[in-house]
């Protein structure tokens, strides 16, 4: 008998140079890992080579550069200079500094990245194969494109077999906006909004406008639209932006500054609306409330007009979503009420992570012509995609620094943690495999009681050290998620927003009506209040059994001892740093924070128990605490 080997197909996916880099793997077509550089570097939206997030990729599936057979870069950087070039010549002589310094960065590095990738793999396999320095066999470098990485990250791992997808970002190499029709295997591109004329940049501008950093802080402004009203939505669209019926859209760009300069916006902007751009760190008026709520509500209704224009052409029952904008959760929220496909399914890391994972699909199903195997719920896995710590490997680290520590079974180490969230405790929870995207998920978080009205303000201002205006986001348990919320699907990515159920909600007394801004927060809204926002809604993640069993554990024996099965989720880490990822960068966390309670895996550790560890001079240093 003649046996045939099995051919598969490993291939790496990689996204850097721009911002939030990342790499992936994939084998036969499963998603095995992916990770952002910046969980290993912790320097937040780390843009350097995805270095240590390939080795990872390798290292803990026992694999070698020379096992891959191909490594796929997320976009092509000669298109993306074109149109650098293209921008310049048509603003010139403005914005010649910012050329410049473009151009410093080019020459040296991007328009020489194929070989620039193949120096790094070449040293990345030196340090997993020490005895060689050399690649034997290397695999194959090929390039996708910017929002054909997007569409793919959208399409391949979910659940449907044919599907429209909407890609919304900044900018690729072109294209800010692309409509695409995924059919098995195959995408095919309909139509594309092309640079200066971007949605994602719009609310870029405005991010900057408001006091808060490009590229991080949209999420900040999206938290602050409830607070205002959308006075300034007129002046927006009869000013800034033209709209057609169909979604389509463009900007008058002598508003802004983004295609020609290091700044956002013009002084014509700031003259539109009267007020020079908020500095950082100064204080948020009514004013900025109002500028978030109005670019907000111009955000959802384009979204909704591009969704309606797709529906009618494509005839598409389901749309996937992917691209930074696809991250505004309260417009997918009011996408999905709109009720105009049966189904949406959101990449969880559809900002530029996700496009590693996009880009090493794309070859796998449509440059090899593999089929897809669609899972019915995704083939995401739950996100949980990174690097996990055994029992033994956290006990190790936590017995050579002297920590105190207890380890427990779960279920004696669940019915304590409920009892200690009862009490008002704020709880750092490392458990399994880290999640890939910005989100967490219930595998680095900090979980709280939603019922106690003092919580957000605990959590914001002494474990986050952020801003106190910022909404916490609930875990409920996924057979819970209609009872409590106006949400009739699972929302496992914490991608929807949706309002509380009204039997939920406290009526607001008339001395309360007459609140303004930050003032709202004084408001007890509901029975979880801790997680309902000023507008009485939350930013939903539905936690399953089956992609996460310790956390669905744990909540369910919150549910059993107080009823509620819904618990804070926040990410396991400070203003300005990326996600926790191994227990030393969780032990730090939890010794800079007023956090009460750490659990990593099976081991928990109590604050005060940590007093004497903390006063250790020779510890503080070794760590680099302050």
């Amino acid at each position: 008998m003649i046996h045939i080997k099995e051919v598969t197909s490993k291939i790496i996916g990689i996204s850097a140079y721009y911002h939030d880099s990342s790499a992936c793997l994939i084998i036969d077509g499963e998603i095995i890992s992916a990770v952002q550089e910046e969980r290993f570097t912790r320097k937040k939206h780390d843009y350097n080579f995805p270095t240590n997030a390939i080795i990872f990729c390798l290292k803990n599936n026992n694999l070698t550069l020379e096992d891959i057979d191909y490594v796929v870069y997320y976009e092509k950087p000669l298109l993306t200079f074109e149109r650098l070039l293209e921008t310049y010549l048509g603003v010139a002589p403005r914005g010649i500094r910012s050329f410049i310094a473009a151009m410093q960065v080019w020459l040296k590095k991007k328009l020489f990245i194929k070989a620039d990738i193949k120096k790094k793999l070449q040293d990345i396999q030196s340090q997993i194969k020490s005895e060689t320095n050399s690649l034997l066999k290397e695999p194959i470098l090929l390039f996708s494109e910017h929002h054909l990485s997007h569409a793919a990250s959208a399409y391949y791992p979910s659940p449907f077999k044919d599907a429209a997808i909407l890609c919304m970002d900044g900018v690729g190499e072109w294209a800010t906006t692309s409509v695409w029709v995924g059919k098995q295997r195959k995408l095919n591109p309909l139509w594309q909004i092309n640079f200066p004329h971007s949605l994602g940049l719009l609310y870029s501008a405005f991010t900057y406008y408001c006091g808060f950093k490009v590229n991080s802080g949209e999420y900040k402004l999206m938290g602050l639209a409830p607070y205002g009203e959308p006075k300034y939505l007129d002046l927006i669209k009869e000013n800034l932006v033209d709209i057609k019926n169909d979604g389509s859209f463009k900007l008058d760009m002598s508003f802004f500054k983004y295609h020609r300069g290091f700044k956002m916006t013009s002084r014509k902007f700031h003259k539109l609306f009267g007020n020079p751009p908020r500095k950082n760190e100064s204080e948020i008026t009514q004013f900025h409330m109002d500028i978030a709520a109005s670019i907000q509500f111009l955000i959802e209704e384009i979204t909704i007009k591009l969704a309606k224009s797709i529906k009618k052409e494509t005839g598409a029952k389901n749309l996937c979503l992917a691209g930074g904008v696809a991250l505004n959760c309260v417009s997918n929220g009011k996408l999905l009420k709109t009720g105009l496909f049966d189904e949406i399914w959101i990449q969880p890391a559809s900002g530029d992570a996700g496009t590693s994972l996009g880009a090493a699909l794309y070859v796998y199903h449509d440059y090899l012509n593999n089929d897809r195997q669609i899972n019915q719920n995704d083939s995401m896995k739950g996100a949980y995609l990174g690097p996990s710590f055994s029992n033994y490997e956290i006990t190790s680290f936590l017995n050579k620094i002297d920590a105190k520590y207890h380890t427990k079974k779960d279920e004696d180490l669940f019915a304590e943690l409920a009892q200690l969230l009862v009490e008002g405790k704020v709880i750092g929870w490392f458990n399994g495999r880290m999640e890939f995207g910005p989100r967490a998920l219930g595998a680095r978080s900090i979980i709280g009681d939603p019922r106690n009205q003092k919580m957000q303000k605990i959590m914001n201002l002494k474990i986050k050290f952020r801003e106190s205006f910022r909404p916490f986001a609930p875990s409920v348990l996924e057979e819970d998620i209609s009872t409590y919320f106006e949400i009739n699907v699972k929302s496992p990515y914490m991608l929807y927003v949706a309002p509380v159920k009204k039997r939920f909600c406290n009526k607001v007394k008339k001395s309360e009506k007459n609140l303004l801004g930050i003032e709202k927060l004084q408001i007890s809204r509901s029975t979880i209040p801790a997680i309902t926002h000023v507008d009485y809604s939350s930013r939903i993640q539905s936690v399953s059994k089956k992609t996460n069993s310790r956390y669905h554990q744990l909540i369910e024996t919150f549910k059993n001892l107080t009823g509620c099965p819904i618990l804070i989720n926040t990410s396991f880490n400070v203003r300005g740093e990326p996600i926790v990822c191994t227990p030393d960068d969780a032990f730090r966390c939890f010794m800079r924070t007023e956090m009460d309670v750490l659990v990593l895996e099976n081991q928990i550790l109590f604050k005060k128990d940590q007093n004497k560890l903390k006063q250790d001079k020779d510890w503080m240093q070794e760590f680099e605490l302050d």
